[in-house]
């Protein structure tokens, strides 16, 4: 699935929770946030932090997966190790 906007990603997560028959309250918890919060998010709520964000699609069991639009034909993912190993590197 493509991700585009926060409604994407609000319409991702509550699809996942529900096939996976989670609450609201209980992927609250395993997220370490409100259930407001979650409620928020799936509504596609702007301001999400991030790092929730993250936590719950790990809670999920889902990878966040970017790829450059350029590769999407090819199927190329960006190499997030490579890059950071690269900036390390370049600190040095």
């Amino acid at each position: 699935m493509i991700i585009r906007t926060p409604k994407d990603l609000g319409h991702l997560v509550r699809d996942y929770r529900s096939q996976r028959s989670v609450t609201q309250a209980q992927l609250a918890k395993l997220v370490g946030a409100s259930r407001k919060w979650i409620v928020d998010l799936e509504a596609g709520k702007r301001t999400a932090d991030l790092s929730l964000v993250l936590r719950t699609l790990k809670a999920l069991g889902l990878d966040l997966d970017i790829r450059d639009r350029a590769d999407r034909q090819s199927g190329g993912a960006i190499d997030v190790d490579d890059i950071v190993e690269r900036s390390k590197r370049a600190a040095r």
